[in-house]
């Protein structure tokens, strides 16, 4: 409560003195609504600057769309991302639009580095074909990274990278390399400030091996929690998958 709703009104004895003050309680009244107004709204006002200061600096949302990620993720899987993981992170080439948020931040500088992102790591970055949509991958490649594929078997530095607990490949066929990239690529050196990514669902996952690297100013952070998941097929009490609710991403 403010403190002019806080204060008593006059005196009883005053009003009854002056039996024409009504319009006097008519502006009593007309500013407490004023006041109780006023404060609904500077709550709801701080209340956005901190999910926004949070959804920045701190930690983000997000929801999985399509199945790249299987079997770590699943369509419907709601995320919490830490946009604290690799540093304290300051936006740049923003651009204003008429949604919400209404500021897109295409980039941002590291401003305090804290641990640089490391090989498995899960991460979430602005897809270098489109900054408009975020993609989430697995993180196979660091700066100095020598890269290379051999018939869907994953070198890194030359030495094989242990992959068989956190993904999957549906399709046993071989692909040559001179006609797509998924099954037999490079060998490739990740260049300085860029990292190499993958999909955990090897054989239908748009990444790395199509589009290239990502540079680590469009990084947003580390993928570290799915705090909700939503099935909605089948039975309805199938619609939630409870079991996946506070599952660590690793």
């Amino acid at each position: 409560m403010s403190q002019q709703e806080s204060q008593p009104t006059e005196p009883a004895e005053t009003s009854l003195e002056k039996p024409t003050s009504e319009p006097s309680v008519k502006s009593d009244n007309t500013s407490s609504t004023k006041s109780i107004f006023r404060e609904y709204a500077e709550a709801l006002i701080i209340a956005i600057i901190l999910a926004l200061t949070i959804r920045v600096f701190v930690v983000q949302a997000f929801k999985i769309p399509s199945g790249s990620m299987i079997p770590t993720l699943l369509i419907g899987d709601h995320i919490l991302v830490s946009k604290l993981a690799y540093g304290i992170q300051l936006p740049k080439d923003c651009e204003f639009q008429m949604a919400f948020p209404p500021v897109t931040c295409f980039s941002s500088n590291i401003v305090l580095d804290f641990d640089p992102p490391q090989r498995g790591d899960v991460i979430v970055f602005r897809y270098p074909e489109d900054e408009n949509k975020d993609f989430i991958k697995r993180l196979i490649g660091t700066p100095g990274d020598v890269i290379e594929i051999r018939n869907k078997t994953v070198l890194v530095n030359g030495e094989l990278f242990i992959d068989k607990d956190f993904t999957q490949r549906v399709d046993p066929g071989i692909i040559d390399g001179r006609i797509n990239p998924r099954d037999n690529f490079g060998p490739i050196t990740v260049p300085t400030d860029s990292y190499f990514v993958m999909g955990d669902n090897r054989d239908q996952s748009l990444d790395s091996r199509f589009w290239g690297f990502v540079k680590m100013d469009k990084i947003k952070g580390r993928a570290f929690l799915v705090y909700w998941s939503w099935n909605g097929q089948g039975s309805w009490t199938d619609w939630v998958r409870w079991n996946r609710i506070g599952k660590t991403i690793e």
